[in-house]
Formats: structure tokens, sequence, C-alpha cells
């Protein structure tokens, strides 16, 4: 028997899901990948530490690309992770990272790979608030996702990246087991922040302070008001008016009384003098 190569797997790595790590990648891309020339050149010797520097460098995500479907650098790093497998703590590292998103991409995808089902949401959850654009490539071209899209992939979905990715149990399993918690929803406090706008709503604030919901409510209130005011001018009796000026059609009025008592007395009513 021929001894390691740089194709083996770490003498000192576990099985992963009861099997040799690299072989979550299926055996044809594994072939592929070491057949590639950033495998044999800048693969070549990296440890744990020195895949950090080139894991910097990495421009897009993906599996293959191309007719013949040749493995990306990405692919190629994920591979070289299985291969040498790191600490858990330098796996978080790469996910907790927020100045380099291919590398925090990476260790959620390995992380997907090889970690316990808690800890894959423990430390995958967090990246749903992480909007950052991703270069995707595949086989049909180039497209842009997002690293929280990226993320609900790997947690919802059974293939990623042309890996076929191992099982993961559902949340809620987990939770009945006592091993997780509830999730944290990032937009906790927007419901009872509706509540006190309906509660101010109800009970005007003595100062407007600019909100958009405040002011349609006080808009809403000035105009029952004017309604208001209309309805009290309707009924309420006309002003007496001692100005001469305006008693001249009273007086006008009266050279009409004869005519208007003759009204009446046709109706039945009393003559007014």
């Amino acid at each position: 028997m021929g001894g390691p190569t740089a194709n083996t797997t770490d003498i000192t790595a576990e099985g992963v899901h009861g099997t040799n790590p690299q072989r979550i990648v299926e055996k044809i891309l594994r072939t592929k990948v070491y057949a590639t020339q950033y495998w044999k050149e800048y693969c070549f010797g990296l440890t744990a530490e020195t895949l950090v520097d080139r894991a910097i460098e990495l421009q897009h995500v993906g599996g293959t690309y191309g007719g013949t479907r040749k493995p990306t650098k990405f692919m190629c790093l994920l591979l070289k992770m299985l291969q040498i497998q790191p600490e858990l703590d330098i796996v978080v590292e790469f996910i907790t990272n927020e100045e380099y998103k291919y590398v925090r991409v990476l260790g959620a995808l390995y992380l997907r790979c090889v970690g316990r089902p808690a800890d894959i949401y423990k430390y995958l959850e967090p990246l749903y608030t992480d909007y950052s654009k991703l270069r995707f490539r595949t086989f049909e071209g180039w497209h842009v996702t997002h690293v929280d899209e990226f993320v609900d992939e790997l947690l919802t979905e059974d293939y990623a990246c042309d890996i076929a990715l191992p099982h993961l149990p559902r949340r809620w399993h987990l939770e009945r087991q006592g091993l997780l918690g509830p999730r944290v929803n990032s937009a906790a406090g927007l419901g009872g922040d509706e509540d006190d706008e309906e509660s101010e709503e109800d009970e005007p604030a003595p100062a407007p302070s600019g909100g958009p919901g405040k002011l349609v409510f006080k808009k809403k209130r000035r105009r029952a008001d004017d309604d208001d005011d209309d309805d009290d001018r309707r009924r309420a009796p006309a002003p007496r008016r001692d100005d001469p000026a305006d008693a001249a059609p009273a007086e006008g009025h009266d050279l009409d009384i004869e005519a208007t008592n003759a009204l009446r007395a046709k109706l039945g009513l009393k003559p007014l003098r």
C-alpha cells in the first residue's frame, strides 16, 4: 500500500456522518478538484491558519462552471477544509467575521457539511441579517445572490453548490429535544411599536411629534372640529345688529307688513300687529 498523498485526509481528522469527510463531496467532483491547477499550486500544504489567506482572495461562490463543469476555487477550498478539518473555533471565526463575505459563506457551507445540527442553527441563523451581495458562478453563467439567501438555502435545501448536503433535522425537532431554544426574531418589537401607535391615536398627545401616523390623526381631528363648528353656526341664531346701516332692510320690511298680515289671515294665523 502506498503512503499518504497530497489528496488524502489528515490522519488526525475525525469521521463525519460515519465516513471520511472528503466523501461528502461526490467522487467525480473530487477527482476534478484534484486535477485543477489551482489545487496543485495554491492548495498544496495549506493548514488551518494559511487557508485564511486563500479564502480572503475569493471573488465568487459556486460549485462548478462551464460546459465541462470545472470546479471553482470556492469548491477547492471547501474540499481542502474537509481534508484538514480545522477546529470549530476557526470555523466560527470564518462565519462571524464581517469584513470578508466569501470567507463567511465558505465557513457556513463547511459547518453545514460537518457540524452538529444544534451548532449549524446556532451559528448560521444570525447570518439571516446579512444582506451582502454575492457573485454566484454556475454552469449556466453568473448571477447575483445574497448572504441571507445562501444561508437559507443551506438550512432548508438538501443540495447546494453542486454537492448533496447531509440531512439536517427540522428546527422544531431540536427545540422539542431541548437542544435549541426558541428562535430569536431580529424584527422583534415591531408589533409592540404598532400597538403603541394605535394607543397614541386613541389618546392624542398634547404636542405633535412629527410622525406620519400622528399627523394623519391630527388632521382628522381638525376636520371633525370644523364640522362641529359648521353645525353650531347653522344652529345658532343670527347675531343682533346695532348698526343703523344694517337696520335699513328691517324698515323696508315694515312697509310690507300689511301684505304679510293678509297672508297670515288666509292661513288662520294671528297678525303680527
